[in-house]
């Protein structure tokens, strides 16, 4: 409804806007290394702060592709991009059935929701750069997107943070999908304008398997019962 918009609308910009709303990182630890390599935070806290970092950062998604359709209207552009051939293949599947949800282990979520953190911070600080170029580029949609590649960057490290406490492995980087070298570089004007969307409308996807994948392991580790994601 439009008053759930609004009010949506609403703490999305409280949380844009206010540097206390939301911890600037799911590892804040006082006095001590944002790697967190030597934070005593609980597996338990440090969920709760990624799934609510998560949650955040596909709503402002939505809020950015929704952004960008608007600026397209203003700029008289119709893309024509067909949604089913937009976006790469899926770099991590997503179980759909509850014995499939069962066979994963908490390994496989946490080494996927680092695939894809990981695989979004470059392109989202090149979308981010480009949008600074365009004419009359709504101030909202630049908010919102260095505001996504912040957290989301945030959000890796402490991904990585419970990839140490929950598995007792070391720092890693995972190998994603290839990226051919000019995969973000565009030669005209529409090609970037292409692109940039392309980026938005695919990370939003990505942003809500995330946010998916994050609730699932916080209840494997704090509920363990009636853990699906259906």
């Amino acid at each position: 409804s439009m008053k759930n918009l609004l009010i949506r609308n609403v703490c999305v910009a409280f949380v844009l806007c206010s540097p206390q709303a939301v911890t600037g990182s799911p590892v804040d630890c006082p006095n001590q290394d944002t790697a967190g390599t030597s934070c005593a935070i609980s597996v338990e806290k440090l969920l709760e702060r990624a799934v609510q970092h998560a949650e955040l950062i596909y709503r402002v998604s939505e809020e950015s592709k929704l952004l960008f359709d608007e600026m397209l209207i203003s700029y008289g552009m119709n893309l024509h991009i067909p949604k089913g051939t937009m976006c790469a293949p899926k770099m991590v599947p997503v179980p759909m059935s509850k014995s499939e949800i069962q066979q994963i282990s908490d390994k496989w979520i946490l080494h996927s929701l680092l695939i894809l953190a990981q695989f979004w911070i470059d392109p989202l600080v090149e979308v981010q750069a480009s949008l600074e170029n365009y004419e009359n580029a709504p101030s909202a949609l630049l908010t919102r997107s260095k505001w996504i590649s912040t957290k989301l960057m945030s959000l890796e490290q402490g991904i990585m943070v419970l990839i140490r406490q929950i598995l007792g492995e070391g720092s890693l980087t995972l190998e994603g999908p290839e990226e051919t070298s000019d995969r973000f570089v565009s030669s005209n004007i529409l090609q970037t304008v292409r692109r940039d969307y392309s980026v938005i409308y695919c990370f939003r996807k990505d942003a809500h398997k995330m946010q998916t994948f994050l609730k699932l392991l916080k209840c494997r580790q704090i509920d363990k019962e009636n853990c699906s994601l259906f």
